[in-house]
This record gives structure tokens, C-alpha cells and sequence, in this order.
């Protein structure tokens, strides 16, 4: 098979960026799911693991059919990563729900970067004509956003969470901020009028 030309070769450049960061959440994902005692959350991991390992054979494919060779050195490089990045997951935070918190953060963070490399890859592949490139990458992007919206809630009721397992009860009430009413400030008696001040002497008067 000829050298892949100018546009293929860029193709080919930005699918393997790509399919070495799903070979390396692909490890991030298997370490969150060992230590991930809730049930809902674990059986979403596992189903996006799923999903993840699909996102690189099907980057794989592509890359292969547009003329670039195996994605082997893509693929050590990735899980490398993520290895590196493993024993921090298992240290963060004191609590349970503390370190789900920190994970649930990080793999948001790897989920909104996913987007934005696929919207890319995207973008590109349509202005340089290749649909299915285009096609793939949406695909791809879609169910990226997807569980970026799960671990959006996930964020949400692990922080709730965090806050009633690390601080007393005591110190979760709410601070009263509110000001001290001032008193209204006494009003002074109205002053007479002229006209019933000068009514009251006439009528003193007649007496």
C-alpha cells in the first residue's frame, strides 16, 4: 500500500491521539472500577469500559484502512499513562466518598477532554471530505458526553456526601446571617398648625 498522502496522513496523525487516550483510560477505568464499593457507579464504569475498548478498535480500523500502520506504540504509551497515574487514585482523600469525589473529577476531566478531541477530529475530517472519519468521531463523541453527563451527577451527590461524612453535623448548619433588626426610631410629635393653634386660643377665648 502507497505512503498515505497529505490529508490522510493528518487523518491518521489525529485518530492515533485519539485512540492512545482511550488505550489509556481504558487502565484508568479498570483501577476506578476495583475500588468502587457503589454499585450504580461501578455498573456504569464497567458499562463504559465496554464502550472504551469498542471507541479503539473502531479508531484502530479506521486508522488502518486509511493506510497508517499499528497503533502499538500509541497503545504502551497510553496504558504507560494511566499505570503512572494509578496509585494516585488509590491515595486521594481520607474518606470513601472523598476519594470516589476525586476520581468521579478526574475522569470528568478525561471525559471533557474526549469531546474536545473528538469534536475536532470531527470538524476536520468533514472539511477535508471524509465522512466516515466524520461519522466515527461523532459516534465516538456522543456516548462521551453521555457519561460525562452521569459523572456531572455523580460529582454532585458524592460531594453531598463528602460534606456529611468528613464534617460534624454541628458545623454543616447554616450560619445565620441575618442582621439584626433596628428598632423604627420614635416620631416626633407633629407640630400644631397655625390654623388650629390659632383655633384652640379664639376658643380659650370665648370661656
Amino acid at each position: 500500500m502507497p505512503d498515505p498522502n497529505k490529508r490522510d496522513a493528518k487523518l491518521i496523525q489525529y485518530l492515533s491521539e485519539a485512540y492512545g487516550k482511550e488505550r489509556e483510560l481504558e487502565v484508568a477505568l479498570q483501577t476506578d472500577i476495583a475500588m468502587t464499593a457503589k454499585q450504580p457507579y461501578k455498573k456504569r464504569l464497567q458499562e463504559h469500559l465496554r464502550e472504551t475498548k469498542a471507541h479503539a478498535k473502531g479508531l484502530d480500523r479506521r486508522i488502518k484502512k486509511l493506510g497508517g500502520g499499528g497503533q502499538t506504540v500509541q497503545s504502551l504509551v497510553g496504558k504507560a499513562t494511566a499505570l503512572a497515574k494509578g496509585p494516585l487514585h488509590m491515595i486521594r482523600g481520607d474518606g470513601e466518598q472523598e476519594k470516589l469525589l476525586k476520581n468521579a473529577k478526574t475522569q470528568f476531566t478525561a471525559e471533557q477532554e474526549e469531546i474536545s478531541t473528538y469534536l475536532a477530529l470531527e470538524v476536520f475530517a468533514t472539511k477535508v471530505g471524509d465522512s466516515e472519519t466524520a461519522k466515527l468521531a461523532r459516534d465516538i463523541r456522543k456516548e462521551e458526553e453521555r457519561m460525562a453527563k452521569f459523572l456531572e451527577g455523580q460529582i454532585r451527590q458524592l460531594a453531598g456526601s463528602t460534606a456529611i461524612e468528613e464534617v460534624p453535623a454541628s458545623q454543616r448548619r447554616k450560619a445565620s446571617t441575618a442582621k439584626p433588626r433596628k428598632r423604627p426610631a420614635k416620631k416626633a410629635p407633629k407640630a400644631k398648625s397655625k390654623k388650629a393653634a390659632a383655633k384652640k386660643s379664639k376658643s380659650k377665648s370665648k370661656r
